[in-house]
């Protein structure tokens, strides 16, 4: 399976990644990817980006060493009511939305107080990934997490970061295999992303695409297998 794209990473704005975009899109031309997306952390995220860094993303270039670069945020949901730490950003303006759930931005409640914060937070149209939905600490009830992003049109992430040993989330691999399972029972699509915080990671999919295969997981449900139908996902819910 050949990924043409990797939607989630953090420059040193992120406060605790150590690459800037410059040498994330020399890195990713390297490698052959078609396209990233810059996704620095919300302010909401101790050490963060501050505002004024999504609110100049205009500056950046539609393209880098013959990268596209989409211009995105990681947002931090901060209530159980899905709210995230946008109040003082404009999410029309961002290509790429992950909602995370983070552990220093809000304390998990019950499976269900949990399920819901990212069901909710898919109500915001500009939302169009659901980032890292895999650790035990912050457990999911899979089945309603998928149908909802399956209704919503909302991808949901598999985190190689996430997949990795030493990982410092929980139960990651059990965790994919049930979402998938889920993912192919209601037809919802997923992304596979690196989630690098530095340069070197970025276009690092291996073990999420070892644990695709391993599922038999089918490509049509994979966002950034091409371009094109990457593109298609992220837009659909903005009108």
């Amino acid at each position: 399976m050949r990924l043409v794209a990797d939607c989630h990473f953090h420059t040193v704005s992120s406060g605790h990644a150590y690459s800037t975009l410059d040498e994330y899109a020399r890195e990713a031309s390297m490698k052959g990817l078609e396209l990233i997306a810059m996704t620095d952390h919300g302010p909401a995220m101790p050490g963060g980006a501050h505002v004024y860094h999504f609110h100049n993303l205009k500056v950046i270039p539609d393209y880098l060493y013959e990268v596209e670069i989409l211009k995105g945020m990681e947002a931090n949901i901060i209530g159980m009511d899905g709210s995230l730490d946008t109040e003082k950003i404009d999410p029309s303006q961002l290509d790429v939305l992950i909602a995370s759930f983070h552990l220093p931005c809000l304390k998990p409640g019950t499976v269900q107080e949990n399920t819901m914060a990212l069901i909710r937070a898919m109500n915001n149209k500009y939302v169009n990934i659901i980032g890292h939905p895999d650790d035990s600490r912050i457990p999911l009830d899979y089945d309603e997490l998928v149908r909802a992003a399956a209704e919503n049109n909302v991808l949901l992430e598999i985190n190689n970061s996430s997949l990795k040993a030493g990982s410092f989330r929980i139960n990651t691999k059990e965790n994919y295999i049930r979402l998938l399972d889920c993912c192919v029972k209601h037809r919802a699509m997923v992304i596979v992303n690196s989630d690098s915080h530095i340069h070197t990671d970025i276009g690092e999919l291996g073990e999420a695409v070892s644990l695709l295969r391993k599922v038999g997981f089918p490509k049509d449900l994979v966002a950034n297998t091409s371009i094109e139908r990457l593109k298609k996902n992220l837009v659909s819910r903005r009108g």
